[in-house]
């Protein structure tokens, strides 16, 4: 008699396991870095992208559910045709009609990124969806609240299990499937991509060539490789605001030379996320290069590149920033901008 009791105990753990095996329906996505683009900063060894894991972090990033107000998804301060940025705001908005002190950066290209974030406090692509998702001012999450939401949720059930070998509907699951979603957020398709690939649809004009002259002589240092940023943190002069005082990397550092230095922006699709700068203070591309060569102010580490001998920021003439102007729209990647694998619906 035990030995049937057992052998029935037995037979249901194989069930259960072969169950399991059978909910696990993903396929390999081959991910290919573009041929001008630096190497992944992000190593998918431990978290190898897949269908289902896109799939299920795409359902993430545009569920309400996760916010406390139900409302406000990533997606909410993150939308396609901008870029994923929150376009014509000056900071992000949250719940309760919340609203922060920055404003809210692209999402694209993150895999090839180091640090997150305008001060850098992230430092893996796992890891900083959590800052949203809990910051009060933003979705005002609470993770064991989202977590019980998505084990009772039919669809989430069977997701997770097609996503993970061990099906498992937690917060690490949870963090893999939206990093999986945002490698996918790769921008590199614009008609200066196809220029620099020497592909079909990439002939730039004769001012759009000048433009990237001019820009690869006086911006490309800071703007690095054709993901358009070096990844560091700098002061780039800009007059401090005395109602936020925001102090940039220092927040995260505390050492006093990071006093006002925030992370470099890449200006990939730059000509749809306006405004511009961590606090979106200017509104179009003119205000941004009239800034740097007529508007640097000597503020605490300003970045030593605007600081010739006394004389502060990039000398330009209105001719080179028509013109770099028409090369950083080349920059814009409409096959990004409207791929339907990266839509809410």
């Amino acid at each position: 008699m035990k030995k049937l009791i057992l052998f029935g105990i037995i037979s249901l753990l194989l069930s259960c396991t072969s169950d399991d095996s059978q909910n696990y329906q993903n396929k390999p996505i081959n991910y290919r870095v573009p041929s001008n683009f630096p190497p992944l900063a992000y190593s998918m060894e431990n978290n190898p992208l897949t269908e289902k894991g896109f799939e299920l972090g795409k359902k993430i990033f545009y569920d309400g559910r996760l916010a406390s107000d139900g409302v406000v998804s990533c997606g909410f301060c993150h939308i396609q045709k901008d870029a994923f940025t929150h376009h014509g705001h000056t900071f992000s908005h949250g719940v309760g009609e919340g609203i922060g002190t920055r404003n809210a950066p692209p999402i694209q290209n993150m895999a090839y990124q180091a640090q997150f974030f305008w001060d850098g406090a992230t430092n893996h692509l796992e890891l900083l969806s959590m800052a949203p998702i809990s910051n009060q001012l933003e979705m005002n999450g609470n993770i064991i609240s989202i977590i019980a939401m998505m084990q009772s949720d039919s669809e989430y059930q069977k997701l997770y299990k097609q996503a993970f070998k061990n099906g498992e509907i937690n917060s690490e699951n949870m963090l893999k499937a939206l990093a999986q979603f945002m490698t996918m957020l790769t921008s590199s398709n614009s008609r200066f991509d196809k220029y620099r690939r020497n592909e079909s649809g990439g002939t730039l004009t004769t001012e759009e060539l000048d433009g990237y002259a001019i820009f690869n002589q006086k911006c490309a240092s800071c703007h690095a490789t054709d993901i358009f940023t070096d990844n560091s943190f700098r002061n780039n002069g800009l007059a401090i605001n005395p109602q936020l005082n925001d102090v940039g990397r220092f927040r995260v550092t505390e050492l006093d030379q990071d006093k006002y230095k925030f992370k470099v922006p890449s200006l990939r699709n730059i000509e749809k996320t306006a405004p511009y700068m961590h606090d979106g203070r200017f509104f179009t591309l003119e205000a941004v290069l009239n800034h740097y060569s007529s508007g640097v102010t000597h503020t605490q580490n300003l970045d030593p590149s605007l600081d010739n001998n006394g004389t502060l920021g990039i000398p330009l003439t209105t001719e080179e920033k028509t013109k770099i102007i028409a090369f950083l729209k080349t920059l814009t990647d409409n096959d990004f901008l409207n791929d339907s694998r990266f839509s809410e619906f």
